[in-house]
C-alpha cells in the first residue's frame, strides 16, 4: 500500500503542475473598463475581489446586506482606480432582491461582462441538530438566489461574451462534519452550474462559467466559526480573490484554491479511507 500511495501522490503532483503550467495567460488590461457585479462584497473574499477589480480599472457594482459598509468599500474602490464603483444593498434570502440587484447593475453599467456570485447565508459550524427549517432557509441565499441571478444576467452576458464566476467550496465536493446544511447548499450549487456549463457549451453559448472550489480562507467570519475546532491552516483572502478573478478572466472551468483542495478532491475517489481519516482528524472534537 505504501508504494501505491507514493504512485498516487506523484501522479497528483504531476497533474497539478500540468494544470498550473497550461493555465491561460492573464492580461490585466482585459479587465480595464469591464462591467462587473460582485455579491457578498462588504467583507472577506468579496471585498478583496472588489479591490482587485478596482486596481485593474473595472466598472464595479457591489452588493451585500450592510449599506454603510458597502459605501466604505465603494469609496476605497474609487480611490484604487475603479472607473466606476456603485453599491446596492440586498438580502439574497428574499425572492425580490436577487433580481433587483442584477437589474440595478444592468441599468447603471449598461450591461455586464462578469457576474461574480460570492454571497452566503449565515449558518452555525456545529453538528446538525435536526433543524430542517434552517436548511430550507439556507438554500435561498446559498443556492436559489445564485440561479435566479444567473438567469437574470444571462442575456446581457450573451451579448458581451461574458463570464459567470461561481464561488463554491470544498464542502460542495467533499462532505465535512459540522457543516451539513452548508454542504447541502454547495453540493446543489456545484450540480446546477456544472450542468449549466455543459448546456451552454452544447448551445455554443458565448458565456463561460467558472466554478471555484475554496478551502479554509482567513476571512473574519470563517475564522470565528472554526476557531478552536479546525487545525487546518487558513489561506489569505486577497490571494484567493485574485485567483478567482484570473480564473474568470481567462474563462477557465474550475479553480481549486488552495492547493490541498485539489489533492483532497482527487483522493476522495482513489482512496476514501484516507480522505475520511484526514477530514475527521483535522477537527478537535471530544464527544
Amino acid at each position: 500500500m505504501g508504494a501505491f500511495l507514493k504512485i498516487v501522490i506523484a501522479s497528483i503532483c504531476v497533474g497539478y503542475v500540468a494544470v498550473k503550467w497550461n493555465r491561460p495567460s492573464f492580461d490585466p488590461e482585459s479587465l480595464r473598463g469591464a462591467r462587473v457585479l460582485v455579491t457578498g462584497a462588504s467583507s472577506g473574499i468579496g471585498e478583496q475581489m472588489a479591490y482587485h477589480y478596482a486596481r485593474f480599472g473595472a466598472q464595479i457594482v457591489i452588493t451585500a446586506r450592510r449599506e454603510k459598509v458597502l459605501q466604505q468599500v465603494t469609496e476605497k474602490c474609487l480611490s484604487l482606480g475603479a472607473q466606476k464603483a456603485l453599491f446596492i444593498s440586498g438580502d439574497m434570502s428574499t425572492e425580490s432582491d436577487p433580481d433587483k440587484v442584477v437589474d440595478f447593475a444592468l441599468e447603471k453599467l449598461g450591461g455586464l461582462d462578469y457576474l461574480v456570485l460570492n454571497h452566503i447565508g449565515v449558518t452555525r459550524f456545529a453538528m446538525w441538530d435536526g433543524d430542517v427549517d434552517h436548511v430550507k432557509w439556507l438554500m435561498k441565499p446559498n443556492f436559489f438566489s445564485y440561479i435566479q441571478m444567473a438567469w437574470r444576467a444571462l442575456p446581457s452576458l450573451e451579448k458581451s461574451k461574458g463570464s459567470m464566476v461561481i464561488v463554491s467550496s470544498m464542502a460542495g465536493k467533499l462532505s465535512n462534519p459540522f457543516t451539513a446544511p452548508y454542504c447541502s447548499t454547495k453540493s446543489a450549487l456545484n450540480g446546477f452550474f456544472g450542468a449549466l456549463s455543459h448546456e451552454l457549451a452544447m448551445k455554443k453559448s458565448n458565456v463561460s462559467t467558472s466554478l471555484i472550489t475554496l478551502g479554509l480562507i482567513d476571512t473574519e467570519s470563517a475564522l470565528n466559526a472554526v476557531r478552536g475546532i479546525i487545525t487546518t491552516p487558513a489561506y489569505p483572502a486577497t490571494e484567493a480573490a485574485l485567483n478567482i478573478i484570473v480564473t474568470g478572466a481567462t474563462r477557465q472551468l474550475e479553480l481549486y484554491y488552495p492547493w490541498y483542495t485539489y489533492v483532497m478532491n482527487f483522493f476522495k475517489d482513489w482512496y476514501p479511507p484516507l480522505t475520511n481519516h484526514l477530514i475527521q482528524n483535522a477537527l478537535n472534537y471530544d464527544p
